[in-house]
């Protein structure tokens, strides 16, 4: 039995890797479409699946696949992966001195069976101005990212609490990952 990641993220390959887990990477097909008629936490545990079951069809029954989908959510409006640097700097406006949910749906398909679960965290940032985010745009750091910032990165500086698990917000809630592996017969620790 092999453990396939079905996503190309540095961050959560870093954070499997952080608990010792033996895995190989296989990028899933699935398209995120943030714009379906569903609850946030539901919506990250569908495109979870989406990803995973893409997988899961293409390697062995005995191969355990993990999906995973990190979203953010302000005042109801969920906010993905920037498209282009001016759509980030739109998120991270309306993100500047608020909380928001991170919100991270798995899934675990293994030998026909799919187990889902996801996991919240409160983020609240601290007021950036114009010219704070526009230095960070610059990076490079907030493509590719929910919400359009890390916060094992440069945006830490942005973040001025959070209530919940940290690992979820990186992209990965390694704790209820963990519980749902066990589902499949695969214990992390």
């Amino acid at each position: 039995m092999a453990i396939i990641l079905a996503s190309s993220s540095p961050r959560r390959m870093e954070l499997l890797r952080q608990v010792g887990c033996d895995f190989t990477v296989m990028v899933s097909d699935a398209i995120e479409d943030n714009n379906q008629e569903l609850a946030p936490q539901e919506l990250a545990m569908l495109h979870a699946r989406e990803k995973a079951m893409d997988v899961v069809a293409k390697v062995s029954m005995d191969d355990v696949v993990i999906g995973a989908d990190t979203i953010v959510v302000l005042d109801g409006k969920v906010y993905g992966k920037p498209v282009d640097s001016n759509d980030a700097r739109q998120m991270l406006m309306a993100l500047s001195g608020k909380e928001h949910q991170v919100i991270t749906g798995i899934a675990v398909a293994h030998a026909g069976n799919i187990w889902t679960d996801f996991a919240i965290t409160i983020v609240k940032f601290a007021n950036s101005n114009a010219e704070q985010i526009q230095r960070y745009l610059v990076t490079g750091e907030p493509m590719g990212k929910a919400g359009a910032y890390a916060i094992q990165g440069i945006g830490a500086l942005m973040v001025e609490n959070i209530h919940g698990c940290y690992n979820n917000v990186v992209g990965l809630p390694l704790r209820k990952l963990s519980d749902v592996l066990q589902k499949a017969g695969v214990t992390l620790l």
